[in-house]
């Protein structure tokens, strides 16, 4: 099937998607025209448990449907290795900081979004995330709440980092990004994902230490990460959790 409803024969740049199958299950596959794309790729991202099929411009519809159930297989093996999605609920387990939480809806109580000790009757010893307030407004609020405090540990270590090498970020930015962690423009501005707030510290700092660098080299030379190291220690560490982790927080699906 090809991503269109018009009852007219459609032009390349009004297909949006193509459908394909492999023993029994049908995938759709969403198509991105690149100027500078010079070969067919695929892309499978676990945040929205969706597969982008990258095309240059001037390439064949016939020629990414090709392509693209050649691939079938191991579209769906990838996606089939996407662990579920995880929401904000109450009862559900978040990472904050690195730290496990557990959301616990305190309606009764005042206030937005808190943090308690562990129960003395609890088992898993971990921390409480507790929310006020009415059950439909719960995901939300603890969404918020991250994005808050993600915030906050975004802003304060970029401008410790920046400090350090006389630099001054034109603006930070959090997005909800699936492809990177971070980046940063031409001009100066600073963006971060969100979810950034549920890994450990180090990686995060990390993350804030890589875009400052880029304010002063605008590539990966290793003039860049002479300066990324110079800002943090963590460099290895935060590269190879990310490697092993990263993915597990874009489990998390925010509220719609």
């Amino acid at each position: 099937m090809l991503g269109f409803t018009q009852r007219h024969a459609p032009r390349i740049s009004e297909v949006s998607f193509i459908d394909v199958s492999h023993a029994g299950s049908t995938y759709r596959v969403l198509l991105k025209r690149v100027a500078t794309a010079r070969r067919f790729t695929l892309r499978v991202r676990a945040a929205t448990h969706d597969v982008i099929l990258t095309m240059p411009p001037r390439s064949s519809l016939s020629g990414a449907k090709s392509f693209a159930e050649r691939h079938a297989a191991w579209i769906g093996a990838r996606l089939d290795r996407l662990p579920a999605p995880k929401h904000f609920g109450a009862g559900e387990i978040v990472p904050l900081r690195g730290i496990l939480h557990k959301i616990v809806h305190r309606p009764a109580e005042r206030g937005t979004v808190w943090i308690e000790p562990p129960a003395k009757s609890a088992t898993d010893n971990m921390p409480l995330l507790c929310v006020s307030g009415d059950a439909p407004h719960l995901e939300r609020r603890v969404h918020d709440f991250l994005k808050r405090e993600a915030k906050h540990d975004i802003e304060h270590a970029v401008m410790r980092h920046a400090s350090k090498i006389g630099v001054s970020p034109r603006k930070i930015t959090l997005r909800d990004t699936t492809s990177r962690w971070g980046s940063c423009s031409s001009t100066g501005s600073l963006n971060f994902s969100w979810r950034l707030i549920m890994a450990p510290g180090f990686v995060l700092n990390y993350l804030a230490a890589h875009e400052v660098a880029h304010l002063l080299h605008m590539d990966h030379s290793p003039p860049f990460w002479k300066t990324a190291a110079k800002l943090t220690p963590d460099v290895d560490r935060a590269e190879a959790w990310l490697k092993a982790h990263g993915t597990s927080l874009l489990r998390f699906s925010p509220p719609a």
